[in-house]
């Protein structure tokens, strides 16, 4: 679903790992060993895995497969090879990309106390978060040397032959009422658009958008949040959903917009064209994940030199790669959204 800065946790997806097995002679907390004298801990590997639960609740149930645990273990590896490639400025670059994104960590904990609770209770540091963000970026600011601007226009002209709005941007409130009622039972569609238009009359009637949202609106990504879903990218929402983000004309109440999930009353408080000028940064960082992920897919493999972890089975089941770029936040499961993907998170 969307990604939004709602901190949602739960306490299984923030237990430690201790499944990898380990036995290196004299060295048993090593868990591999990889060309020109690199190493991982095991410490190491399980902090590296925790960090990545605390953000991806939903691998949980792959902590177990060995082709997570070596998925892992091969990105772990090519993070720490390419962030060790750094430059003085990539180095600088990052630092003070680093506090930015360290500042609206802080404010997600400032938002919802019981995070750092829950940070402390799988024994993950803001030092531990400190060092996950950097090592991405350093990668990153490695592999975007290889960007050159000619490949960042082509993907910029590509996505916008698919999607002219793709990069586009927009502050939407809304109150969704959806076809199923809070306690699973289904509502017909008259019942659900009865129920979105008496909010609707509410609103004409100088009703509180935010406080109403917090009232009726039954999509929990944002209803807490007055039902705001603040400079998000419009490409990621259904169709309807972002027909409507991209054509009502700002600051005024929508009738209710029918989507896959519900009815959703809508109010757009901003909206940004983007140009290629304000999404290059963006695209560059999206094609340096690019050939970072190529680089621990194809090359990692290759240089390592000892792996004590089990070896995945000749079927192994499917398992999600963990993001090679996290965001400042941990992203929090909306479900019902706007979002394209019903799966996504």
């Amino acid at each position: 679903m969307l990604r939004n800065k709602k901190w949602r946790i739960t306490a299984i997806a923030l237990l430690a790992l201790t499944v990898f097995a380990v036995g290196c002679g004299g060295k048993k907390d090593l868990v591999a060993t990889y060309k020109d004298g690199g190493g991982v801990t095991k410490a190491e590997l399980d902090k590296y895995a925790s960090v990545n639960l605390l953000f991806q609740p939903a691998y949980e149930m792959f902590k177990e497969d060995p082709e997570f645990q070596n998925m892992l273990l091969h990105q772990l590896i090519g993070l720490k090879i390419k962030s060790e490639q750094a430059d003085s400025a990539v180095k600088d670059e990052v630092e003070t990309k680093l506090k930015e994104q360290m500042a609206e960590f802080d404010k997600v904990l400032k938002d919802h106390p019981d995070a750092d609770k829950q940070m402390k209770d799988a024994d993950i540091s803001r030092d531990d978060i400190e060092t996950f963000f950097r090592r991405h970026m350093l990668a990153n600011g490695v592999a975007g040397k290889d960007v050159k601007d000619e490949d960042i226009k082509k993907e910029y002209d590509a996505s916008i032959a698919q999607d002219p709005h793709m990069f586009d941007t927009a502050s939407v409130r809304h109150i969704l009422i959806n076809f199923t009622d809070p306690e699973g039972k289904e509502r017909t569609k008259e019942d659900a658009l009865a129920r979105a238009k008496e909010v609707h009359k509410k609103l004409q009637e100088g009703g509180d958008f935010a406080a109403l949202a917090k009232e009726y609106s039954e999509d929990p990504g944002s209803k807490d949040n007055g039902g705001l879903y603040e400079d998000a990218q419009v490409s990621q929402w259904v169709e309807a959903f972002k027909k409507a983000a991209i054509e009502l004309p700002l600051n005024t109440i929508s009738d209710p917009v029918e989507t896959e999930y519900g009815y959703h009353i809508m109010k757009v408080e901003k909206r940004t064209l983007k140009t290629f000028d304000d999404v290059k940064g963006e695209i560059k960082m999206s094609l340096a994940d690019r050939k970072l992920s190529e680089f621990i897919e194809k090359e990692v493999p290759g240089l390592i030199e000892q792996n004590n972890l089990p070896s995945p089975t000749p079927t192994p089941s499917a398992s999600p790669e963990p993001t090679a770029s996290p965001s400042a936040s941990p992203a929090a499961d909306s479900t019902p959204s706007p979002s394209a993907s019903p799966s996504a998170s």
